[in-house]
């Protein structure tokens, strides 16, 4: 099948993007492979040899964390780092597929929590692929020179709609909860520090071989009402991933927007300083890793402690590689990923 290739436009502004400030926020509670025994029958080994995940953040019920508070958290931090303030931020992009609301966004809500101007919010539901499609959006924004400085937040709290049971194991052990955020900037030099170019794709003859189809406006509310009133749990209330065939399309297309990313800038493999994958499962990065004869250090993974966090996951990989000092200025930087949809997309940029 054809796909057609997004070749980067040189931005008549003259303007770039870049990444000025970096955060993240993820709950205090550690959920360990063993701790998930008490739920289903799984174990320590299992558990790592199929997704190489140690432990993931949960919330603690009552704590007062959502989705839209871990992503002002996040965000307060990169403000910081970036050296802004509620009144320098133009505009918000937040991407979930776990807001706290069917709607409102939680873009709106993140406006209020920050005491931000009355700017312009947006939210995006491209679930593991969210980040990468929103710094994408936003770099567009900035180049036409509409906003200076964008908040850009992925932020998820998975823990509370997981079927905690041996049949959702599937799923169960994957996902985390957490937030991080960046600020993208504007410049009028775009040799320097700059998002270089970003490439998406979607291809939705696949969308319920990873998804959640319950609520839905094609399922009614009164027949899922219905359904637990007679001690039922309608199918599709939680999520449903064909694991196999995903991994395989994963592989396939994450190599796929690579290689496209690299020929658009006349780069290779072994010019990249860093690559994060999205989080989806440490096989799926150690395949891409090996295929593209990245070596350790030019690839950041940090699912064994965070699991998978979807559309938060990229943001907080990004914000805990800065803290540890793996990006300097001047770095090329790739992010990639792929998600239900299905969706996958890449950033290159320059740190």
């Amino acid at each position: 099948m054809f796909f057609r290739k997004n070749k980067p436009a040189p931005p008549s502004t003259g303007y770039s993007s870049y990444i000025s400030g970096v955060g993240h926020f993820v709950p205090p509670r550690v959920v360990t492979n063993d701790d998930l025994t008490q739920y289903m029958d799984t174990n320590d080994a299992w558990i790592r040899e199929r997704t190489g995940i140690e432990s993931r953040h949960w919330v603690e019920e009552g704590d007062g964390n959502t989705t839209s508070t871990m992503g002002a958290a996040a965000a307060k931090i990169a403000m910081e780092r970036a050296g802004v303030g509620p009144k320098d931020i133009d505009h918000v992009i937040f991407a979930t597929l776990s807001p706290d609301y069917y709607f409102p966004g939680c873009g709106v809500q993140v406006q209020e929590i920050l005491g931000l101007d009355t700017v312009g919010a947006l939210d995006v539901r491209n679930q593991c692929s969210g980040f990468v499609y929103a710094v994408s959006v936003a770099d567009q924004f900035i180049k036409t020179g509409m906003y200076k400085n964008i908040l850009v937040i992925g932020s998820e709290l998975q823990s509370g709609g997981l079927n905690l049971s041996t049949e959702g194991r599937g799923t169960a052990i994957i996902f985390g909860d957490g937030a991080g955020a960046i600020i993208l900037s504007r410049s009028d030099n775009p040799e320097e520090s700059a998002i270089m170019s970003s490439h998406l794709h979607s291809q939705g003859k696949h969308a319920l071989e990873l998804a959640v189809e319950l609520p839905s406006s094609m399922y009614p509310l009164s027949k899922i009402l219905e359904k637990l009133k007679q001690g039922e749990v309608p199918t599709g209330i939680h999520p449903h991933m064909n694991g196999n065939f995903v991994f395989r399309n994963a592989v396939i297309r994450f190599g796929e927007v690579i290689k496209e990313t690299l020929k658009a800038h006349n780069l290779s493999a072994s010019d990249l300083d860093l690559f994060i994958p999205h989080q989806a499962n440490l096989r799926i990065s150690q395949f891409i890793q090996k295929r593209m004869k990245l070596s350790d250090d030019q690839v950041f993974n940090n699912i064994q402690s965070k699991g998978n966090t979807t559309a938060a996951s990229i943001p907080i990989a990004l914000s805990e590689a800065w803290e540890q000092g793996k990006l300097k200025r001047g770095d090329k930087v790739l992010l990639a990923a792929f998600g239900s949809g299905f969706t996958w997309g890449s950033v290159i940029m320059r740190w």
